[in-house]
């Protein structure tokens, strides 16, 4: 009995589909951590990282993501409002911290007013289009309560370094914060806490500074599978928010999205 050819060609792409790598977007902070979650899933996967934001408005265009995970809840639910995704999931939690040069000499208890320093060179990622700037805009206007002006005074000095459409892209397999503090671009970045302990292993003599109660700001993460993917890409999903994908998140200083 002979096989039609197109019946045969139809089962030839549909293997070849299965076998394509899944596409991931996700957001910076999460490259060593979704690297080592690639290798262990036993779906294949390809990662494209960057600014959440500027993901977003590339998967808006029409680029092929399957799984986009972000570095907030703000860009996936866009697209699943838009009726690109499927409903978004929490999937990590991150939070606020502050990279430090060794000669900033700032502590938990004097974040505040060297911040506010004129003198201090203060680095944050840029707002709307990474979330990590629209965190540190979060932080700025909890400031406000505690001292009044503060907010204006922030956001007027923020040197905006990552982040942006026109930002210089981040040395492969470097901290891009280690790096701009030891060359001086800032002597206070306010970054994720993943993103400073991974700096501080590069350059031993950063401090990392934790962030006062009254100024705190929390990361959620979401995750999300966007419409008309293989079925390959919510088996990669799963993984993620499996056991063994949040223990490797765990093991990169996220807590898990049921954390506080």
């Amino acid at each position: 009995m002979r096989i039609p050819v197109a019946v045969v060609l139809g089962l030839f792409l549909v293997n070849a589909s299965s076998q394509e790598p899944v596409r991931l977007f996700a957001a910076g902070s999460l490259r060593a951590a979704m690297t080592e979650i690639m290798q262990a899933s036993s779906v294949p996967a390809t990662g494209t990282f960057g600014p959440s934001g500027l993901l977003r408005e590339r998967i808006e265009k029409g680029e092929g993501a399957e799984v986009f995970a972000s570095a907030d809840m703000d860009h996936p639910g866009r697209l699943e409002k838009q009726g690109k995704a499927m409903p978004v999931r929490l999937f990590a939690r991150n939070r606020l911290c502050a990279l430090a040069a060794p000669q900033a000499a700032v502590t938990t208890e004097t974040l505040l007013a060297r911040m506010l320093d004129p003198a201090v060179k203060l680095g944050i990622s840029t707002p709307k289009a990474d979330p990590s700037g629209d965190y540190a805009w979060a932080l700025f206007a909890k400031a406000d309560a505690v001292q009044p002006g503060a907010r204006a005074k922030l956001e007027a000095k923020a040197l905006k370094l990552t982040g942006g459409p026109d930002s210089p892209p981040p040395p492969k397999d470097r901290s891009q914060y280690g790096q701009l503090v030891a060359e001086g671009k800032a002597d206070i970045f306010l970054t994720y806490c993943t993103n400073a302990l991974q700096a501080r292993a590069e350059n031993a003599a950063q401090q990392i500074v934790q962030v006062p109660a009254d100024l705190a700001v929390g990361a959620d993460y979401g995750l999300t599978v966007l419409k008309g993917a293989r079925p390959e890409a919510e088996r990669f999903a799963q993984f993620v928010l499996s056991p063994a994908g949040q223990a490797v998140l765990a093991k990169h200083g996220f807590a898990a999205g049921d954390e506080k």
